[in-house]
């Protein structure tokens, strides 16, 4: 498969090259075996806490196997966004500093079938030519045909249209890869999740990042507490959001440029 390279040999021209033919681009090796187990128990107790509320709040049926919003002080989350995966391509894609927009996981189970397995894309608008988001999927099992390899149209960012559904499953190419590997992904581009059909779980997180004005699907710097902005360094304030939050109220507002909740260099 031509897009893929190990993440040691990436850079730019290679990842514009393949990220304007295809949508999307794997890296071979990023993750080491040992944070990607931490990874894979911490997901064990967050997926049993978020399927009881999926249930009581009736929303069950098609979230199986679904993790979202996994950013949490106490888990993988911080030491993950600490060691910046891809973060020269993010930057360049999308033209200068970014938020995340979401971080959750995908566990593909034998004979469920949920939302993911559905041929979508990630951001709601077409955006074309102007990138708005990037999706990134950490791979923590092997990817095979078998257990429901992720299916990506190749190309198909560049068009608005939703593909038929028999044209994207004859022209899709999967995502086949090894455990370790981050795909990175055009957020227009048409996907779908692959129907697993092993005994065994097949992992991955998924997360967007955005352009710091694009509102995310989960307050962050809130969620974690303001006062933690002073205990992360300015690339964790960045990520997480703590450089593009809006002020509520006039005393935020009026403040001294350093102090501001939105600072100047967020585009």
């Amino acid at each position: 498969m031509k897009n893929r390279i190990f993440y040691q040999d990436r850079d730019l021209t290679t990842f514009n090259q393949l990220m304007e033919e295809y949508g999307w681009i794997i890296y071979e090796n990023a993750l080491e075996d040992e944070f990607i187990d931490q990874i894979n128990e911490s997901l064990k107790e967050a997926y049993i806490i978020r399927r009881d509320i999926q249930i009581k709040n009736g929303i069950g049926a098609n979230m199986n196997g679904t993790l979202h919003h996994l950013v949490d002080k106490n888990s993988f989350s911080l030491k993950f966004l600490e060691q910046k995966f891809c973060d020269f391509e993010i930057k360049d894609f999308l033209k200068g500093n970014y938020i995340l927009n979401s971080l959750g996981a995908v566990i593909n189970m034998k004979d469920e079938k949920p939302y993911v397995q559905n041929i979508h894309r990630d951001i709601r608008s077409y955006t074309g030519d102007f990138k708005l988001m990037i999706q990134m999927m950490v791979v923590l099992d092997n990817f095979t045909e078998e257990n429901g390899a992720t299916y990506f149209l190749s190309g198909s960012h560049k068009q608005e249209q939703k593909p038929d559904e028999k044209y994207f499953y004859e022209y899709s190419d999967r995502a086949i890869a090894n455990k370790g590997s981050i795909i990175l992904f055009d957020a227009n581009l048409w996907h779908a999740a692959g129907k697993n059909y092993t005994d065994h779980q097949r992992r991955a997180l998924t997360m967007a990042f955005t352009r710091p004005f694009f509102k995310q699907q989960m307050d962050y710097p809130r969620l974690l507490g303001y006062e933690l902005k002073e205990e992360l360094n300015d690339d964790l304030r960045q990520i997480i959001g703590y450089n593009s939050r809006l002020p509520a109220t006039l005393h935020e507002y009026y403040q001294p440029i350093e102090k501001r909740m939105y600072q100047p260099n967020q585009g």
